[in-house]
């Protein structure tokens, strides 16, 4: 609620509460609950004051309580207050802090008004106005503009950029500090004044621009610190707008304790720091100290904010256009390669050639191709033991196009013995299976790095014995040799890379489409094989039957008139036309396999497992067996032509065992159980591989592949039950029909698992 001017108000203080100095990279510094005292603060909802910085006594002559709950007639004058609320209307201000006019507050004055929008407030600021100056900024802006177009390389640039900055803004020392990809930040241009400690080519931790910090560099281009030695004017709000007011676009904004302390130990009494941003990534800062406070006007800072923007313009169009000469380079040398792929198809021969074409891809002095089992190595790299060693690391990482570091010692510990060869690699896979790479490998860079104080030890302890994180006191350089660093990869020949790896698939797509050619061919012909071996089976059968009836009939009319021996004979025949039907029935279903067509349709695979059950169900009573179904997935499957699969599997498991009640188990590896498996390479990392598993007699490693050859069996024809021989030779022809394939993991006496997929 509102009272008189002048009158008792309820407030409340927005403060952020102590920092915790022990993780300055958590505080919140966009809501610091108080501003710097050289200006003034209100903020605006609906017309009314909500918020008030308790500047607004020193230097408006009004009190807090004057203030909040009114409205701007209790600041400006009635013309004053029209112009401002126009302009409020008119102007873009949201998260644009835009310069409204001057103005004086109550006699009090002139002020400086800046406005901006933010989180449904309307946020004034009022610094004294400073008048005129003598050189007006834009002029100084022109000369500036001059000569930073006027140089060459990125290092000229910043040390005209430093030099105009000061020019323009008259502070002791200016920096330009230019961020590195892992955080840490390096002074790579200065200007000073008489007398100043110098900071050029020193390098400061990630930790001095936190995180936050560094978001706020990016929404806000320019930060002024006036005074590092002033005491923050506190903010207070009507009851009603108990939350912290968010700061981030003011200019005003006071800043952490930390950072003032980290000031005052650099002795610095004023400091100003302008955005360089490229893209949406802070590339580095223009940073300014003093020795003493200082104010700068707002259209001072306004040509500096400019400079800002021009110089991430600028920048990054240079380095945009380095870039680019780079890459014009790689794609050449890419485009040799590919041309080579695609004549030559073993990659060890195309990649490897003498002249050296793959080292000039990418600047490394080293390259590796892995392939088949294979290693070529070019240049300067580990052993072939080591790169194989590395590659079996690579097929366990995550897949991706790229994979690359600089340190490639902290991501794979055995890698350090060779640091000196290979402390950074890019691997691009040559195949699907991700067994095959490509290399290229750079030496460890020994740097000797010139620390703006010791990077670690940000940790003090204080009187009572308690740690905290604080701003190192000493700020004399501290030198570090950085071990196992490589130089790092540019975006471009990351790029590069990628692309490279996308012609290799295509290449691979080319010779996959002539494959398939010749697939169709063969299919034609194994199509004509099933049907010749369909009519035959079926022809044979008739005189097949014949033969076995008048056997029987021979043995029923005759048994009792002939000697026993010619009895003998009789019931062989009739055992051997059974057999001879049993296999024709088998080889009968094989042609039929491989010449039905498929009905392929989502199927949960539990609906054929079920369907297997209920056929073998009898057998599996008489048997005493136990079947365990596991969670299994849905795919795209011809339900009767699995079950066979299922039905053939679970078969043999009641078939091949002597446990009195067998046990067998059907379900889906986890894809971390797959390398704990031999699991074919031609099998996707992501495809679904499934299981029969019994605990049977189980079968020598030497007779894996036999048993899937048609009427192969490892036993006699009366043991176990008997059998054609011809159960997994269609297991396989139907797991291939579905794009999939078929394995087995046993061993004597310990049980067999079947394993298959049926995706392509």
């Amino acid at each position: 609620m509102s009272g008189p001017p002048g009158g008792p108000l309820s407030t409340l203080h927005l403060g952020a509460g102590a920092p915790d100095l022990t993780t300055c990279d958590q505080e919140p510094i966009h809501i610091p609950g108080t501003v710097q005292p050289h200006g003034a603060l209100i903020a605006l909802r609906a017309g009314r004051i909500v918020v008030a910085s308790d500047s607004v006594a020193p230097h408006f002559g009004l009190g807090v309580a004057d203030l909040l709950g009114r409205d701007l007639g209790a600041v400006f004058d009635p013309e004053t207050r029209h112009a401002v609320e126009t302009a409020l209307a008119r102007e873009a201000v949201e998260h644009n802090p835009l310069f409204l006019l001057s103005a004086a507050v109550h006699g009090h004055g002139p002020f400086d008004v800046i406005a901006h929008a933010h989180d449904g407030l309307q946020i004034l600021e009022f610094e004294p106005s400073a008048g005129r100056p003598q050189v007006e900024p834009a002029a100084l802006i022109r000369g500036a503009l001059g000569a930073l177009n006027a140089t060459r390389s990125v290092g000229d640039f910043a040390a005209v950029l430093a030099r105009e900055v000061r020019h323009l803004t008259g502070f002791d020392r200016v920096m330009v500090y230019q961020f590195a990809p892992d955080g840490t930040g390096s002074v790579i241009a200065e200007q000073l004044a008489p007398g100043m400690e110098a900071f050029l080519g020193l390098r400061y931790p990630a930790s001095d621009i936190p995180q936050q910090a560094r978001a706020l560099y990016v929404l806000n281009m320019i930060r002024i610190i006036s005074d590092v030695h002033a005491v923050p004017s506190p903010l207070s709000a009507l009851p009603e707008h108990p939350q912290p007011l968010d700061l981030s676009y003011a200019g005003l904004r006071a800043v952490s304790p930390i950072h003032i302390e980290y000031l005052k130990n650099m002795g610095v009494g004023a400091s100003m720091s302008i955005s360089i941003v490229r893209g949406q990534e802070l590339w580095g800062l223009i940073a300014c100290h003093h020795d003493s406070p200082r104010v700068l006007p707002y259209d001072v800072r306004g040509a500096c904010e400019f400079l800002g923007q021009v110089a991430s313009v600028q920048l990054s169009a240079r380095q945009e256009r380095d870039e680019q000469a780079y890459e014009l380079r790689l794609r050449a040398a890419e485009s040799d390669l590919v041309d080579r792929l695609v004549r030559q198809p073993d990659p060890l021969e195309a990649l490897g050639a003498e002249d050296g074409t793959l080292l000039s891809f990418i600047n490394a002095p080293g390259a590796a191709i892995h392939y088949g089992g294979e290693t070529l190595l070019l240049g300067l790299t580990p052993t072939r033991a080591q790169v194989a060693e590395l590659c079996a690391w690579l097929a366990t990482q995550p897949e991706a196009q790229v994979v690359h570091t600089d340190a490639l010692g902290r991501e794979f510990p055995a890698a350090r013995v060779y640091a000196d060869t290979a402390s950074g690699m890019l691997a691009v896979p040559l195949t699907q299976s991700r067994q095959d790479y490509v290399l290229w490998f750079r030496p460890e860079l020994l740097r000797a790095v010139t620390w703006g104080g010791d990077p670690n030890k940000p940790v003090q302890v204080d009187a009572s014995g308690t740690g905290r994180l604080s701003p190192r006191q000493s700020f004399a350089a501290w030198q570090e040799t950085v071990r196992g660093h490589a130089a790092p990869w540019q975006p471009a020949e990351l790029q590069a890379a990628r692309a490279l790896r996308r012609a290799i698939s295509a290449v691979a797509l080319r010779r996959a489409e002539e494959t398939r050619e010749l697939n169709v061919e063969l299919q034609r012909s194994n199509a004509e094989l099933d049907a010749f071996a369909y009519i035959a089976s079926h022809d044979l059968k008739e005189p097949l039957r014949g033969l076995h009836n008048y056997s029987v009939f021979l043995l029923e009319t005759y048994e009792h008139q002939i000697d026993e021996d010619g009895a003998a004979k009789l019931r062989t025949l009739v055992r051997l036309t059974q057999r001879m039907d049993a296999l024709l029935d088998s080889l009968l279903l094989y042609s039929r396999v491989g010449r039905v067509e498929l009905h392929v349709q989502p199927t949960p695979l539990a609906v054929p497992v079920a369907d297997a059950l209920d056929v073998l169900a009898s057998r599996l009573r008489d048997s005493g067996a136990t079947v365990t179904v596991h969670d299994l997935p849905t795919l795209r499957i011809d339900r009767m032509r699995v079950t066979e699969i299922y039905q053939n599997l679970i078969s043999n498991a009641l078939k091949y065992t002597t446990q009195a009640e067998p046990h067998i188990e059907v379900g889906v590896l986890d894809p971390a159980e797959h390398a704990a498996h031999r699991v074919p390479p031609e099998v996707r990392p992501d495809a679904h591989i499934l299981y029969v598993r019994d605990d049977g007699i189980g079968i020598r490693e030497q007779h894996f592949e036999t048993i899937f050859r048609i009427f192969k069996r490892l036993h006699g024809r009366d043991q176990y039950g008997g059998g054609a021989g011809a159960g997994l030779t269609i297991v396989r022809k139907i797991a291939e029909r579905h794009g999939g394939l078929v394995w087995v993991e046993s061993g004597t006496g310990q049980g067999s698992t079947f394993l298959f997929t049926l995706e392509a």
